[in-house]
C-alpha cells in the first residue's frame, strides 16, 4: 500500500502522521487489498477551481474523488449494484474484494471547519468523514438518489464510528 498525504492548506494544522494511520485503517476495514491513494488537503480556492473545472459546479465542495482504477476493476465494482441502485444492505458494493484502488481524494479543510460549526461537530471528524465518503465512492457507493444516499450515509457513519473508537480524531 502506497498512501500519500499532501497538505496544501493553511487553515488548520494537521497531524499528517495520524491521518495516514487513520486512512490506512479505513482501507483495511474496507477490505481493499492494494491501494495507491493520494489524500490532498486543500483550501477553498483550490477546491473551487477543481469543482468548477471537473464537475462544472460553482464554488467549493467538501470532497472530490478521482478514481484512476483500471477499467476492469471499476466494472467489477459496479456489477454489484443493480440498475436502480442498491436493493439491500447485503448487496452493497463493499462486499466485493478489490484488487487495487488508485485514486486522489481532495478534501477542503475550509468546508470541514464550516460544516463542523453548522452540525456541532469538530473539523477533524469532518475531515475524516470526507475521506470515508471518498473511499466509499471508490468502492462503488453512490449518492445520486435518496435511497442509495441513505445506504451510503449509514455506511459512512458506521466507518466513522469505528475509526473514532480506534483513533483520537480530535488530535488530528
Amino acid at each position: 500500500m502506497s498512501l500519500e498525504i499532501f497538505n496544501r492548506q493553511r487553515t488548520k494544522k494537521i497531524n499528517t502522521r495520524l491521518l495516514k494511520q487513520i486512512v490506512g485503517e479505513l482501507l483495511v476495514e474496507s477490505k481493499i487489498e492494494q491501494a495507491e491513494p493520494g489524500v490532498h488537503l486543500v483550501a477553498a480556492p483550490e477546491m473551487t477551481r477543481l469543482n468548477e473545472k471537473f464537475l462544472r459546479h460553482a464554488g467549493p465542495t467538501d470532497v472530490i474523488t478521482f478514481d484512476y482504477t483500471d477499467v476492469v476493476g471499476a466494472d467489477v465494482r459496479r456489477l454489484s449494484k443493480s440498475k436502480r441502485g442498491i436493493r439491500s444492505i447485503n448487496e452493497t458494493p463493499h462486499v466485493v474484494s478489490h484488487k487495487s484502488i488508485h485514486a486522489d481524494i481532495f478534501i477542503c479543510v475550509d468546508e470541514a471547519v464550516r460544516q463542523a460549526r453548522k452540525f456541532g461537530t469538530n473539523w477533524q471528524s469532518e475531515v475524516v468523514r470526507y475521506i470515508v465518503h471518498g473511499v466509499l465512492h471508490l468502492l462503488g457507493f453512490d449518492d445520486a438518489t435518496a435511497g442509495v444516499r441513505r445506504t451510503m450515509k449509514r455506511e459512512e457513519n458506521r466507518l466513522l464510528r469505528e475509526l473514532s473508537r480506534r483513533f483520537p480524531l480530535s488530535k488530528l
